[in-house]
């Protein structure tokens, strides 16, 4: 079994909650809106790590982070990007798992052999929406997500 924790839209705030319900995964991956490069320290310290630029990501060490990630990590193709509007998914790329932010809104879907997932915002609060993250467990190269509520 592998773990892959999910987090985005920390917008500066990386909460111990946060951190626990990641301790133990294989890889991490930040969708974006990560607003302060430490936390890509922090993150970077519990597991290796893959992070993308997100619309309030500004400043040099920002501009070295990818828009969009396409990597192979344990085992699966993974899409990695902050708004999924831009997505811009070729089908010959044999990506398995999309995972997104932008919106919050934690999300799991399956669309054309695609899963998709959006592990929630687990920065500051926004508006009624839940504080969350997620991970994908990946056995025997199929994966299944599941959203943490984090407070």
């Amino acid at each position: 079994m592998f773990r892959i924790g999910l987090l985005s839209d920390t917008h500066g705030l990386l909460r111990p909650q946060a951190l626990a319900f990641l301790r133990g995964s294989d890889h991490i991956v930040h969708a974006g809106d990560i607003c302060d490069p430490a936390i890509l320290d922090q993150l970077a310290a519990l597991a290796p790590l893959t992070a993308v630029r997100g619309n309030n990501d500004f400043g040099p060490w920002a501009e070295r982070l990818p828009e969009t990630c396409v990597a192979d990590i344990g085992g699966l193709r993974l899409c990695v990007l902050h708004d999924l509007a831009q997505l811009r998914l070729d089908p010959a790329a044999g990506v398995q798992v999309v995972v997104t932010g932008h919106s919050h809104k934690p999300r799991i879907a399956r669309e054309g052999g695609v899963l998709y997932v959006n592990p929630g915002s687990c920065g500051p609060r926004r508006f009624t929406l839940p504080i969350a993250a997620a991970e994908l467990l990946v056995d025997s190269g199929e994966a299944t997500a599941r959203i943490q509520e984090l407070v």
